[in-house]
């Protein structure tokens, strides 16, 4: 059974950094391609970042370029999404996913398994 634990959100002030964790279980991420997706209170579920199968493309959302980079350690299993220059636009419920590829903005039914989400408020 696959699963996908995130690790890393909280609360940081405006400026600050984040390290978000992807752990896998039950399935090797070299194997997939690794999607990061964010949730705030009333909005939809909005892909950030994902990486081919073989990280050879990544992708940003405008919103977010420049400031988060998305990254895997094979050893370790584990994706990571890090994020720095945190705004307040950035609180939400972060996910990773893993699917068959990457190939612009990640979008959700693209995606067959998720974590359970961890949080990240930036307020001051």
């Amino acid at each position: 059974q696959v699963q996908l634990v995130e690790s890393g959100g909280g609360l940081v002030q405006p400026g600050g950094s984040l390290k978000l964790s992807c752990a896998a279980s039950g399935a090797t991420l070299e194997d997939y391609a690794i999607g990061w997706f964010r949730q705030a209170p009333g909005k939809e579920r909005e892909g950030v970042s994902c990486i081919s199968i073989d990280d050879d493309y990544t992708y940003y959302t405008d919103s977010v370029k420049g400031r988060f980079t998305i990254s895997r350690d094979g050893a370790k299993n584990t994706g990571y999404l890090e994020m720095n220059a945190l705004t307040r636009e950035d609180t939400a419920t972060y996910y990773c996913a893993i699917g068959d590829g990457c190939w612009g903005a990640p979008l959700t039914f693209e995606y067959d398994h998720w974590g359970q989400g961890t949080q990240v408020t930036v307020s001051s």
